[in-house]
């Protein structure tokens, strides 16, 4: 029950449902503002009116935060009922007056009304957040119906495909290890196919809209956040089925081998900053050197040779394909488990050298915990180093075996130059640390 100690919460919530209303109701208004007055069913000041109808009505039924007792369900629902029938009465009258048989504004009314109820029963926040969503939503109509008339098939289903591997498949993979010598966990396994089929989609909508250089290049960069061995696979196959140039697919790859260097740089240096100090310096340097690789490669490439047909990506990602990939990266990381545990502390380079096979991320972390305890830093900057340095690696038989040609080619001398270029920083760099030592 309100007393004089919350009317201001109720003041607020009452304001809340009123601006609602009047939220929906500027965009239906601006929508509708050829229309002339008179002729709708619904205006700006009907559209405040029902969200502050709702929030009355919520205000009667019960108490912020609090189960609604049988009396309030009662009239919320009937005024919800009365309501509706309103709204569908008017809103037939107009449709049968203009030609109109759009639902959008009726169903908008009975969203607003519900939403002032709930302004006053539940989380101020996200009612304030469902009606700026619910308003751009309907503000961006034209935009809307273009984009989906742009879709094809195609993508659409290997849209819905990946959302439904994330939030279906995902949650209901157990998370545990499955198999011998101390299994893998399927879950991660399933993770690694959702940033296959993630990195290749993200590189076909961009090379869509932003066209095949562009496309390319930023898809890659996108991608190599997520994971640089993810699109090494998908601009091999690529490569592979003709769809867009194998240097400019292989300079996209070694951006997203530029972008995996600096991931693990961030790792490190969030874990174990005075590490930070030898990892950083030799993958910065092969970071530069991927770029200026892929910056070269760009521009030399930036121009089609005449006669040459534009690049086009003719399927996003192939759900099988994605599938049997990840199997394989599972088989490698169980690989890289069985190392490690077999070798231990003690033999931690070669254990990095397994588990970065596919993921660098968890090598990282796995050796950054060791320290200083089991391994001492310059040991585990060679762990680190040489992780990153098998994942190089995997991309470059990934490009042998899958992409071949000028792609296998690019890659193959992109990730020389990283490896060389890092190997002196790291001999650099560690020499300078043993002066200082002495």
């Amino acid at each position: 029950m309100f007393t004089p100690a919350n009317i201001p919460e109720l003041l607020t919530r009452i304001a809340l449902a009123f601006g609602i209303g009047l939220l929906i109701g500027l965009e239906r208004g601006w929508s509708t503002r050829d229309v002339q007055p008179g002729t709708r069913a619904f205006g700006v000041r009907t559209f405040a009116i029902s969200g502050l109808l709702g929030g009355i009505v919520g205000v009667l039924a019960g108490q912020p935060g609090e189960a609604v007792g049988v009396g309030g369900a009662l009239l919320i629902g009937i005024t919800f009922a009365t309501f509706a029938a309103t709204v569908i009465v008017f809103t037939r009258t107009e449709g049968a007056a203009t030609g109109n048989r759009s639902a959008t504004t009726a169903v908008a009314a009975l969203l607003t009304f519900i939403l002032g109820v709930f302004s006053m029963l539940g989380s101020k926040g996200v009612a304030a957040a469902a009606a700026v969503g619910a308003a751009g939503v309907l503000a961006l109509r034209d935009g809307i119906h273009g984009w989906v008339a742009r879709i094809s098939r195609r993508e659409l289903e290997s849209g819905l495909a990946l959302l439904a591997m994330t939030f279906i498949a995902l949650p209901i993979m157990p998370d545990r290890p499955v198999g011998p010598f101390g299994g893998v966990n399927l879950r991660e396994v399933w993770m690694i196919a959702i940033a296959l089929a993630a990195v290749s989609f993200i590189g076909y909508i961009a090379v869509k809209y932003f066209g095949e250089h562009r496309g390319v290049l930023l898809s890659a960069a996108v991608g190599g956040l997520i994971s640089s061995t993810a699109v090494a696979l998908s601009n091999a196959r690529r490569a592979a089925q003709g769809e867009g140039s194998a240097p400019l697919l292989a300079a996209a790859t070694a951006i997203a081998t530029a972008i995996s260097f600096a991931r693990v740089v961030a790792i490190v240096a969030a874990l174990s900053p005075l590490l930070a100090w030898t990892v950083g310096p030799p993958l910065g340097t092969a970071g530069l050197a991927a770029g200026v690789f892929a910056f070269a490669s760009f521009h030399r490439k930036s121009a089609p040779s005449p006669g040459q047909p534009p690049a086009e990506f003719r399927n996003p990602f192939n759900f099988w394909s994605v599938l049997l990939l990840a199997g394989s990266m599972g088989l490698l990381i169980l690989l890289g488990r069985l190392i490690a545990d077999r070798f231990g502390a003690s033999g931690t380079v070669a254990s990095a050298a397994a588990m970065g096979l596919f993921d660098v991320d968890a090598m990282t972390v796995s050796m950054i915990r060791l320290v200083p305890d089991a391994i001492g830093r310059d040991s585990a900057t060679w762990a680190i180093l040489t992780g990153v340095a098998t994942n190089t690696l995997t991309k470059v038989v990934i490009a042998g075996a899958i992409g071949r040609g000028k792609f296998a080619i690019g890659v193959a001398t992109a990730c020389a130059i990283c490896v060389l270029v890092g190997w002196i920083t790291l001999l650099v760099t560690l020499a300078n640390f043993s002066q200082k030592a002495l």
